[in-house]
């Protein structure tokens, strides 16, 4: 064991005897070429914001240096990564990195093997940190294709020339799991650059990325057909609930306002909208329609209108009412004088407006609320009359006359009231708009419509319903 220990010794020696590591192996011959391949271990974080992605990969060269050919000996010599200092080695660099780092956790995390051939393996650990640019128009149905691209930094195609190996060149470990994407393809090309010092050779590979979007429709498209269907409660509520509508409304729209900004607080400020954007714009502009719709009931229900309420007694049968039957006794007795007259239609008047009177205090009253637009309320003309002046006229009540306006009547007949059961009216019941009934079906097939040629535009261009299909 001792000699094979000192065998590998002088050979290693001898290799390295007069060997000048700052010279490319075949100087002045063709270029040297480098075969590269990379085995991915595990991908993220992926970040929109910043538009980068990270890998931790094996980042695998190897390239054919005749000085260290050899014979006699093992087919493969395991070397030490002290070695690397006194070998010939590629300074590839990765043209879109960001902040990489090699692994040296316990030791650095790099190999190198020599074969007979003078065929020298190079492996190393890498933390890869490289900018992808991103096209966010279609997020969050997106596919991103991140690239990754490398070659050498000072050396030109006349000199130095990278291939990817012939059998293998991007590997995935099986059990690589993205919490955001789906890899689903890793296509590598080569390519020469021209720069101002020169053309150099190129080693392309692009991640293909799809997006989950799981994610996204639980924490953003389903509360927004959530709100969007929660608005449209207002079209089954009575066109009178002001108050019930509009605070309806205005909650839906603040709270689509804070989902819309809290799903792009993960997104950069880019100039263009995005899918998500035109979803929550397009909930937003329903749930704003939808207050829209009730200003419009109201204007065309409420204008010009107003309420009068009227006081019923439904505990008395002899109580007064539109419906009461009025009948003349066939014995009609007149009152002997113009006093007496007047006497009689005072306490008729006064019977009347008891009648009219709104007494809320009392248990057993009902009141009634009609519009004024069916009341005839004559207009003041005088400075020392007020509004109430035509009042009674709505209230269906005789108006009230000024000593000065009361003239001699001959005597009226007191008519005797028949005691006829009264009958009630029945209750009136707040109406329906026709707005909110065409709405209750206008509103859905909209929205319905409108999801479904957004769906199948956006699906579309991620091509994911041709995959499906295929």
């Amino acid at each position: 064991e001792r000699n094979h220990h000192r065998n590998v010794s002088e050979l290693l020696d001898n290799l390295l005897r007069g060997y000048d590591n700052s010279v490319r192996p075949g100087f002045g011959g063709p270029p040297a070429v480098i075969e590269v391949d990379i085995m991915v271990r595990s991908m993220g974080p992926i970040s929109e914001v910043d538009m980068t992605y990270s890998m931790d990969c094996y980042f695998r060269q190897s390239w054919v240096d005749r000085r260290l050919a050899y014979t006699g000996h093992k087919d493969t010599l395991a070397l030490s990564i002290s070695m690397l200092g006194r070998i010939w080695k590629p300074d590839t660099y990765f043209y879109n990195g960001k902040q990489s780092y090699l692994h040296t956790i316990t030791s650095p995390n790099k190999f190198v093997r020599l074969y007979q051939d003078g065929r020298v393996l190079y492996s190393s650990r890498l933390t890869i940190k490289a900018g992808c640019p991103m096209s966010l128009e279609n997020f969050p149905m997106d596919t991103q294709r991140c690239p990754l691209k490398f070659g050498s930094f000072g050396y030109t195609v006349r000199d130095v020339v990278y291939r990817w190996k012939i059998k293998k060149q991007v590997d995935i470990a099986e059990d690589m799991k993205l919490s955001q994407f789906d890899l689903i393809g890793t296509p590598s090309a080569n390519q020469t650059d021209q720069l101002k010092s020169g053309m150099y050779s190129m080693l392309l590979v692009s991640f293909h990325l799809q997006r989950h979007m799981g994610n996204f429709l639980i924490q953003v498209y389903g509360p927004c057909v959530l709100l969007v269907v929660l608005s449209w409660v207002s079209f089954w509520l009575n066109r009178e609930a002001t108050a019930d509508r509009v605070s309806l409304g205005i909650t839906t729209v603040l709270t689509m306002t804070f989902l819309g900004l809290e799903a792009r607080t993960d997104l950069p400020k880019v100039p263009y909208p995005t899918a998500l954007d035109f979803f929550v714009f397009l909930s937003f502009g329903f749930i704003f329609a939808t207050i829209i719709q009730f200003a419009v009931v109201h204007y065309f229900t409420k204008y010009g209108s107003g309420e009068c309420y009227f006081n019923y007694d439904l505990s008395s049968d002899e109580s007064s009412s539109d419906d009461e039957v009025w009948s003349t006794s066939e014995s009609r007795a007149r009152l002997p004088s113009v006093s007496g007259s007047s006497r009689s239609r005072t306490s008729s008047f006064t019977r009347r407006r008891s009648n009219c009177a709104p007494t809320i205090e009392q248990p057993h009253q009902h009141l009634e609320v009609i519009p004024l637009s069916v009341c005839t309320i004559s207009p003041i003309t005088g400075r020392k009359e007020s509004w109430t002046s035509g009042l009674p006229s709505c209230l269906g009540c005789p108006k009230i006359e000024t000593p000065e306006e009361r003239v001699p009547t001959p005597p009226i007949e007191r008519p005797i009231r028949s005691r006829r059961r009264k009958k009630r009216r029945a209750p009136r019941f707040n109406s329906v708009s026709k707005i909110d009934r065409a709405s209750r079906i206008v509103f859905p097939l909209c929205f319905l419509v409108i999801n479904l040629f957004y769906w199948y535009t956006y699906l579309s261009r991620s091509e994911r319903i041709i995959k499906i299909k295929n």
